[in-house]
């Protein structure tokens, strides 16, 4: 798939889905309809082709490169790249990240002050539904009766059945994107008119139910686990079934405990394995002998480049006394930088007890007064553009590595936190997380009894384990700790000691853009 990935193709016939936004918009999905579905699909090869701008929509930002032909407009191209904008909602708003950067409203993110009119939050809500655009026309496109029109048949229609199946696969981890940041949201498919009309809003427990059975739907008709790397899989949607699962108390008010574990268990039986080394996962070949990685957003430096994705998180991580190439960069961009919440988390800020602490302290101070100073607050090195040998990637400028949404410690962890919640085998549970733990400690000297696993001690391991990865949002509104004044961490609320925030902020509004456009749409309460 990250071959694939090398053809970037316009959407064919690409019907907008949010037909309410209109030019005068300050983030507005663009009209990419230069070639129609009649004529991109006389050659065989295009399904496989646009079914791989699809995958790419996570990954690029627009049409020709890192800029200049963007997806979106209203906003630098970069800071509306999909990846990056879910980054910045799933990890600036925690104990995770900060950033030093005075772009807009960049630090209402971290503060939790954001209102309706966000462009970063704009942007984030039009590139998911522009994905989910993509998707709903590539699945119209493949249908069968379309399929019969063009006379597809045979090794082909099989091989674009499987097709079809991903793109409803993407479709629904971009809805999930939508539900779990947004709540109650503008809801189109491949079964409504293409054409200009007001999108009917679908409430969050309703949205929840069609993507639980779009996944379920689906399951049979995706490759194997372990098949091709980079292409959603059944394991994929065992897993984004196991995420649905594990929030559903949060989404519809109704516990799925036991639901989690049930898809938890099918992935750990598909073959999966732990990563001997923790550090491999986050550099330039961490597509290359990885058997934890389920389901990832591909890059490569020369052939899908932008300046979102791991070319953000990687660049904008490296700052101060940090040595760029160290990192496989020709240059740092001073931004990123984490809590001493996150650093109090391991037993020792060095990794010399627990790996996974890759923390740079040179000339940083731990606490941060200032967030606009880069020196303040601990850097992150997690990240790099380095291959496992020590070699820098292919482009010092934009980095190979890879994003895992899913891998396999997140579902040993997911399954855990359904044990405690007395929906699992605690047993194996236990053994799930000393395998996690084994791993950071190098031995057995972090293991934990059951008495140990707790939701609090689960909610700090999947920290530990899962920075950087977009999990902490989520995770933090699950356990009832985003907004609330159970767990504080420095600058939450814009205080420097941190405090309780509106409840509100537990989903982003609806951007006001949008409001205003469609009289279908109702904002988040308080917003």
């Amino acid at each position: 798939m990250k071959k694939v990935l090398n053809i970037i193709m316009v959407f064919a016939g690409l019907a907008i889905l949010i037909s309410s936004c209109t030019k005068d918009l300050d983030t507005i999905p663009l009209d990419k309809d230069v070639t129609t579905a009649a004529t991109v699909f006389d050659n065989p090869e295009a399904y496989k082709q646009v079914l791989a701008k699809l995958y790419a929509g996570h990954a690029v930002s627009g049409q020709q490169g890192p800029a200049g032909d963007g997806d979106i407009s209203g906003i630098d191209e970069g800071f509306g790249q999909y990846l990056r904008g879910y980054w910045y909602h799933q990890e600036l708003t925690t104990d995770e990240a900060v950033i030093g950067w005075n772009d807009q409203t960049i630090k209402d993110l971290h503060w939790q002050t954001w209102g309706s009119s966000d462009v970063f939050i704009a942007a984030m809500y039009y590139r998911i539904f522009y994905q989910i655009s993509g998707c709903n026309e590539y699945i119209r496109e493949t249908s069968p009766g379309k399929l019969d029109d063009r006379g597809v048949s045979g090794d082909l229609r099989a091989e674009v059945d499987t097709y079809r199946a991903e793109a409803r696969f993407l479709r629904a981890l971009s809805y999930w994107h939508a539900m779990d940041l947004f709540g109650n949201v503008p809801f189109v498919t491949e079964n409504d008119a293409v054409g200009a009309f007001f999108p009917t809003q679908i409430q969050r427990a309703d949205l929840y139910t069609y993507i639980e059975s779009e996944l379920k739907d689906i399951e049979g008709s995706l490759i194997a686990p372990r098949t091709e790397y980079g292409r959603a899989d059944q394991a994929a949607a065992w897993t984004l079934l196991a995420k649905l699962y594990l929030n559903a108390a949060v989404y519809t008010g109704t516990a799925k405990y036991a639901e989690c574990a049930t898809y938890c268990q099918k992935v750990i039986d598909a073959g999966y394995s732990l990563n001997p080394t923790y550090a491999n996962l986050f550099l330039a070949d961490n597509d290359v002998n990885n058997n934890e990685q389920i389901f990832s957003v591909t890059f490569d430096g020369n052939r899908t480049q932008t300046y979102g994705g791991t070319n953000f998180i990687i660049h904008a991580a490296v700052g101060g006394d940090m040595v760029p190439s160290d990192y496989g960069v020709g240059g740092g961009w001073g931004g990123t930088r984490t809590t001493s919440a996150l650093v109090d988390k391991f037993p020792d800020e060095t990794g010399a007890t627990d790996v996974r602490a890759m923390f740079w302290t040179d000339g940083q101070n731990k606490e941060i007064v200032n967030i606009g100073e880069f020196t303040d607050g601990y850097a992150v090195t997690k990240w790099k553009n380095v291959t496992s040998t020590g070699a820098s990637g292919q482009n010092l400028d934009f980095p190979d590595t890879d994003f895992p949404y899913f891998r396999l410690a997140d579902v040993y962890l997911m399954f855990a936190e359904a044990a405690a919640q007395g929906a699992a085998d605690m047993g194996a549970a236990v053994n799930y997380v000393n395998m996690v733990r084994e791993r950071a400690y190098g031995d057995n000297s972090g293991d934990i009894a059951a008495g140990d696993l707790t939701l609090n001690f689960i909610l700090d391991e999947r920290a530990r384990e899962l920075y950087w990865e977009c999990h902490r949002r989520t995770d933090l509104v699950r356990h009832g700790k985003f907004t609330s004044g159970d767990y504080l961490w420095p600058w939450k609320g814009n205080v420097a000691e941190g405090s309780a925030t509106n409840s509100k902020f537990n989903i982003f509004p609806i951007p006001a853009s949008d409001i205003g456009a469609n009289p279908n749409l109702t904002q988040n309460q308080d917003y």
